[in-house]
């Protein structure tokens, strides 16, 4: 059996809104498996951001325990979870967050840049990762000179190219229409089944949770379903 990569154990997140304090996470318990694609789903309000946040590492639980490839996150200073979330973690977004003045392929060397590979490497391996996707004839757009689908293929190049443990797609088809949003999960399930990539997929929509393996639904800041 596959090892546990994200292992969450009653997990407790709250946050000030307008003054008030918002219990976002109320005792989540969460295993994801290497080679596993979860879907999470859950209406506005359910805490949805506030887990991919502590399983991005971007922000730690108040209470509970968080452990990513067996080691505890909780114990890490703000160096060591930027470099876990650079060495270990790909994020691909709604909005695709890409650079808007800089090339597919400069975008997918960003992570490369932080994570200190020499230039030349970089760009071969940043080539590579958007030639697999279908973009190698796009390197040198810019994002206003793609479709939605091609930028969003970029963010998941950017995402993959450090050949991450884990993929956090956070409503990644939340700006595509109906046929790119199929190309879109199309392609997250060739990754993680051809690939073997974990991919952990938040979305609101059931078509697109329905293409994961394993669905979950987060209500009310608690997980259910197995």
């Amino acid at each position: 059996m596959n090892q546990p990569i994200i292992e969450l154990k009653a997990v407790y997140k709250k946050y000030a809104e307008k003054g008030v304090d918002v219990q976002a996470l109320r005792g989540v318990d969460l295993t994801v498996y290497s080679g596993e694609f979860v879907a999470i789903m859950g209406p506005s309000g359910s805490g949805k951001s506030t887990l991919m946040n502590v399983m991005g590492c971007l922000d730690l639980p108040d209470a509970g325990s968080f452990h990513f490839a067996g080691d505890d996150v909780t114990d890490l200073d703000l160096d060591a979870l930027a470099r876990l979330r650079n060495r270990s973690l790909g994020f691909v977004f709604q909005n695709f967050n890409l650079l808007p003045r800089t090339s597919a392929l400069e975008n997918v060397e960003t992570p490369l840049i932080y994570a200190g590979v020499e230039k030349k490497h970089r760009r071969r391996l940043a080539t590579s990762v958007l030639e697999k996707l279908g973009l190698g004839q796009r390197l040198n757009h810019l994002p206003n000179q793609l479709s939605g689908g091609q930028q969003q293929r970029v963010a998941i190049a950017r995402a993959l190219v450090n050949r991450p443990s884990v993929v956090l797609a956070d409503e990644p088809t939340g700006n595509l229409d109906s046929g790119t949003s199929e190309e879109i999960m199309s392609l997250f399930q060739e990754l993680n089944e051809n690939e073997g990539v974990t991919i952990v997929l938040i979305t609101h929509e059931l078509p697109i949770a329905q293409r994961a393996r394993r669905r979950l639904t987060l209500r009310d800041g608690l997980l259910e379903g197995n």
